[in-house]
């Protein structure tokens, strides 16, 4: 079944470069009026974010949501601490692999799935800088490719 209504608002893009994405999670966040409504606008940002989790519950620390102007007088800290809603086998198996060595779990992006702010989670395993270069390498070739493409079709091959 295909899921429609699905707006993708912010992602993390150094994520996937600096990052092996083992496993992913959808998580709902617990936000206020005023971030609900910025993050329907738009202005979300989570390159500095990461998720915390401590065997019980798992937040979302550093995620930047901006102010939303017409609600200035309630207005929320752009970088507070926001719940992530998952289910306690999800917290536990994002516990158990924190423990391990040299995991993580990162924020991959945020979403508005039939008018609710979803954000997609992963364990994730950091890279080493040869695994940098070889994923550069990869797109670099790839997109060499693609050019090498587009010239043959126009020329009429």
């Amino acid at each position: 079944m295909a899921v429609k209504n699905v707006k993708v608002v912010a992602t993390n893009r150094k994520a996937q470069f600096e990052y092996f994405l083992l496993e992913r999670y959808e998580a709902g966040i617990a936000l206020q009026g005023s971030e609900i409504k910025s993050v329907r606008a738009g202005q979300v940002s989570l390159a500095e974010a990461f998720v915390q989790v401590d065997g019980r519950e798992a937040w979302l620390v550093n995620a930047h949501i901006a102010p939303y102007n017409p609600a200035s007088r309630f207005n929320h800290d752009p970088r507070r601490p926001r719940r992530l809603l998952l289910h306690k086998r999800e917290i536990l198996e994002l516990w158990n692999a924190v423990r391990a060595k040299g995991v993580t779990v990162v924020p991959v992006s945020i979403y508005l799935k039939e008018g609710k702010a979803k954000v997609e989670i992963a364990i994730a395993k950091g890279k080493k800088l040869y695994d940098k270069r070889a994923a550069i390498a990869e797109r670099e070739a790839e997109r060499e490719a693609r050019r090498e493409h587009r010239e043959r079709e126009k020329e009429g091959w």
